[in-house]
């Protein structure tokens, strides 16, 4: 069976799933998106999800049109089409048709698509291992020039960085700043562990404030652990105890090595490997509970 996509509240096949070329968010990145997860049936805070797509949208005042409960009933419609029980989600909503000026007001209709599919970002030996990072010469973009903390589908910035980490041989790359504080890499979120402290960026240095991130600092607080934003530099992550990154499609992946410099014992940590224990368990409660053999939308359930 092919590929079911949500393309403008209806459900076609991936072939058939197409914008238009004079598409705003093909011609200038003028769009916002969602990376959300389902785990065995429940689509993981898919609420928090929306609520930043929407929040996102309005500071571009780009209209999402339907509303929030309409976009969660899509969400769980089309991971029904497709029979998925664990899945990625990829939500996106573009700015829509207008013509080649940058003028926003001549789309006067978002285009909305919904792609749900399998995604491995990292090999699963890596969650042992653990990741080999680097920090790249790009820089994080200023807040007052595109917010990081908005998720819009103008990726350039970490897809420069990305690219950096390849050509060099390593995993995953580390922005700075342009004061040289630590933001995050280009797809997670970072923290380390310095005794009972867990430390991470806040979002003033610029960061996108993730839901993987959260859950994280919530468990953390649970633990026991004095969770702490503030703004580091790469000296605090070399001598750290431990480093680990975040994000939906990564979940939490340990650090190994940072510019070649060993991070803590080289591998997954003990504490690490208990935030990944129990962010797995979390991510088996919280959200909404769905069929993926197809039953209507209206009976998912949240929990």
């Amino acid at each position: 069976m092919s590929l079911q996509i949500y393309l403008n509240d209806r459900l076609v096949p991936k072939e058939q799933a197409v914008v238009s070329v004079f598409d705003h968010g093909l011609l200038y990145g003028d769009g916002v998106f969602e990376g959300i997860r389902s785990y065995d049936g429940l689509v993981f805070k898919l609420r928090e999800h929306l609520v930043r797509l929407y929040e996102s949208a309005h500071t571009l005042m780009l209209k999402v049109p339907m509303p929030i409960e309409r976009l969660e009933a899509a969400v769980i419609e089309t991971l029904q089409a497709n029979r998925l029980r664990d899945a990625y989600i990829r939500l996106v909503v573009t700015r829509g048709t207008g013509d080649l000026g940058l003028d926003p007001r001549k789309c006067p209709t978002a285009t909305v698509f919904i792609i749900a599919d399998k995604i491995a970002l990292y090999p699963s030996e890596l969650y042992e291992k653990g990741l080999e990072l680097m920090t790249c010469p790009t820089v994080r973009n200023h807040p007052e020039a595109l917010n990081p903390q908005l998720k819009t589908l103008n990726y350039l910035n970490n897809i420069l960085a990305r690219i950096e980490a390849t050509n060099a041989g390593f995993n995953e790359a580390i922005l700075l700043n342009a004061q040289g504080y630590v933001t995050e890499c280009t797809g997670e979120n970072i923290f380390y562990v310095s005794g009972k402290r867990l430390v991470t960026p806040p979002p003033y240095v610029g960061i996108l404030k993730g839901i993987t991130r959260q859950s994280v600092m919530d468990l953390a607080a649970k633990s026991g652990f004095q969770v702490i934003e503030t703004p580091f530099t790469r000296h605090d992550l070399y001598t750290a105890d431990e480093v680990f990154v975040t994000g939906t499609a990564a979940e939490i992946v340990p650090v190994a090595k940072i510019d070649n410099r060993r991070i803590g014992s080289g591998n997954a940590g003990p504490v690490t490997k208990d935030f990944i224990r129990k962010f797995r368990e979390l991510t088996r409660t919280e959200g909404v509970r769905y069929d993926p053999e197809g039953a209507p939308a209206g009976k998912a359930a949240r929990v």
